[in-house]
């Protein structure tokens, strides 16, 4: 029997943390399937789904823990199966001068409509003119099949125009 594990991975950043992670897991017989990882204000972070027998699986999650000898706090989760399988997914790109608050508000109209936000990436650019910073976002969604899309982008402007920010909300075709 196979079982799935999900780990977030937060550290100091320098060479070699992937390495040592991917190491460990294969040296446990364990595959790695997906990650996401980043440098985020000087620190190593990232999330990471593997598989491993689950014959070896305390003692991989015995080692993987060990690794804060190295400077890495792993968390481990037993993986789950996908939530809300169903419905329409789609992507929000989100543009505007920087300000608190931004992503709390757009969040807060996803999950009034039950949008599950499946993937999420953001960052402050130096605006190319007139200085300042940028706030982009994307965002992977899957919108519930009892949610129109047309509501949703309704709600979505409506706060667009009072944080002062370009949001564009596609269906994903294909």
């Amino acid at each position: 029997m196979i079982e799935s594990l999900v780990m977030t991975i937060i550290g100091s950043d320098r060479p070699g943390l992937v390495e040592l992670v991917a190491a460990c897991v294969a040296d446990h017989g364990g595959n790695w399937l997906e990650s996401r990882m980043s440098h985020l204000g000087g620190r190593f972070a990232g999330i990471a789904r593997v598989e491993v027998p689950a014959d070896r699986l305390a003692e991989l999650k015995r080692a993987l823990h060990g690794l804060e000898a190295d400077g890495l706090r792993v968390v481990v989760e037993s993986g789950a199966g996908r939530i809300g399988a169903g419905g329409l997914p789609a992507t929000l790109e989100l543009v505007g001068n920087d300000r608190p608050g931004i992503l709390r508000t757009v969040t807060g109209v996803l999950a009034a409509h039950g949008v599950n936000v499946e993937e999420l990436s953001s960052e402050c650019v130096s605006a190319p003119m007139g200085g300042g910073d940028l706030f982009q976002a994307r965002a992977r969604l899957l919108l519930p099949a009892r949610v129109k899309l047309e509501d949703v982008r309704r709600d979505l402007e409506k706060v667009g125009a009072d944080l002062m920010v370009d949001l564009k909300l596609s269906p994903v075709i294909g």
